[in-house]
């Protein structure tokens, strides 16, 4: 069973930047894969998400043009490069993996089976 485990979170300035981390371990498959985002209380939202095929990218209207999605094949790790971060981008950053079905979005929480623990990002203005 696949696990994936994030990693590179931490407490930045607004303007700043991170990058994300999250190794799969458990499979060799290659899986869909995406980040979500949650804070206390609210639903998770979709950040961005990553074919295994690598043909197309998402991204969430919010992040476009200051966050960037990719993986390392060999290395079975997906990263989110944040830049320019806003106070409105604290969150637990989370990724999912899993093979989504072709009727699902990659956009929607319940394509992924498999997630993480997540990995906090709080933005300070």
């Amino acid at each position: 069973q696949a696990q994936p485990v994030e990693s590179g979170g931490g407490l930045v300035q607004a303007g700043e930047s991170l990058r994300l981390s999250c190794v799969v371990s458990g499979s060799t498959l290659p899986y869909d894969m995406a980040w979500f985002r949650q804070n206390p209380g609210k639903e998770r939202e979709f950040v961005a998400a990553l074919p295994w095929r690598g043909d197309r990218k998402y991204y969430a209207d919010s992040v476009k043009g200051r966050f960037t999605i990719s993986r390392d094949s060999a290395k079975k790790t997906l990263y989110l490069q944040a830049d320019n971060l806003k106070r409105e981008d604290t969150a637990v950053y989370v990724c999912a993996a899993g093979s989504v079905p072709s009727n699902l979005s990659f956009r929607i929480s319940r394509a992924y089976e498999y997630w993480g623990q997540g990995t906090q990002v709080t933005v300070s203005s």
